[in-house]
């Protein structure tokens, strides 16, 4: 399940692994971070003026959320996001570029606060088990690559696992009521998305209302695990893997399950990248949940 990455692997060793279903971790970040003066800020300074869990910055759209008030917070924020946004784009983009071609940003979000013990409500919580679904709007079976780096200086950021999708699925499609999702969008549903989109640039959240079959089918299955008590009491596949002070790391959300159970402060950046690209196609949720109609 983890990888670790060496000095000088290639990127496609890289992008064979997210395709596997492996968390690929750096025991030192790859690019370099913000300053430590700006990571302090980030850590100590956005405390009175959140409004939501993260604070994120949309490069496409050039704008954040997160924060209430202070002008000069946001703009402060706002600036070491979208550094640290570029930086992070331009690693993968260089160790990947047949992975990453044509990919499209999400977001790059600092998430501020401890993750354990929030009583959250199931659907909001990092703590809880699940694989991501349609965060950011229609993927038509895109795959959702997340980019983390712990900028905690003292404590680790701790997560566990459950195993693959496809483990997963082969377990619980039944009970999730997954198991004969149709997921072809059609061309009409593509064209949609394509317009909501290319509108997300100026409106970062028309993401919420564009889906597809495939992306509903994906969210069903995320909501299941999360509001199932007794899969998440569950030890079978259960695995915790940590995290250190300044140790970065990546995985396709939608095809691993993860939660966090304890840590503060990280950089997250979220890319979709095209089925196309991946030489793995058939280890692919989309591919996984379309093989059950055939």
């Amino acid at each position: 399940m983890l990888v670790e990455a060496g000095e000088h692997d290639s990127g496609e060793l890289w992008a064979e692994a997210l395709e596997r279903g492996r968390i690929v971790r750096f025991s030192r970040p790859p690019i370099e971070l913000p300053a430590a003066s700006d990571l302090q800020f980030l850590r100590d300074g956005l405390w009175p003026f959140l409004e939501r869990k993260n604070v994120s910055y949309y490069p496409e759209a050039d704008r954040l959320t997160g924060l209430r008030g202070a002008p000069e917070v946001r703009r402060r924020a706002q600036a070491i996001l979208r550094q640290h946004s570029k930086r992070v784009r331009g690693f993968l983009e260089r160790a990947m570029p047949g992975f990453t071609r044509g990919w499209q940003p999400g977001t790059s979000s600092f998430r501020p606060l401890e993750e354990q013990g929030r009583n959250l409500s199931a659907h909001a919580s990092n703590e809880l088990v699940h694989v991501d679904a349609g965060a950011y709007g229609a993927t038509h079976g895109d795959r959702i690559l997340r980019f983390f780096i712990n900028v905690n200086a003292e404590r680790e950021r701790v997560w566990v696992t459950k195993g693959t999708f496809a483990e997963l699925y082969r377990r619980h499609a039944r009970d999730a009521g997954v198991d004969r999702a149709d997921v072809a969008s059609g061309v009409a549903g593509r064209a949609l998305a394509a317009v909501l989109r290319a509108g997300r640039r100026a409106v970062p959240m028309l993401r919420v209302v564009d889906t597809s079959p495939y992306d509903r089918a994906m969210r069903r299955f995320h909501n299941w695990m999360k509001d199932t008590p007794a899969f998440q009491r569950s030890t079978e596949g259960l695995r915790e893997i940590s995290f250190a002070p300044f140790q970065a790391w990546m995985v396709l959300t939608d095809g691993v399950s993860h939660a966090c159970i304890r840590g503060q402060h990280a950089l997250v950046d979220t890319f979709l990248v095209p089925l196309a690209n991946c030489r793995l196609p058939a280890e692919a949720p989309y591919r996984i949940l379309a093989g059950a109609r055939a």
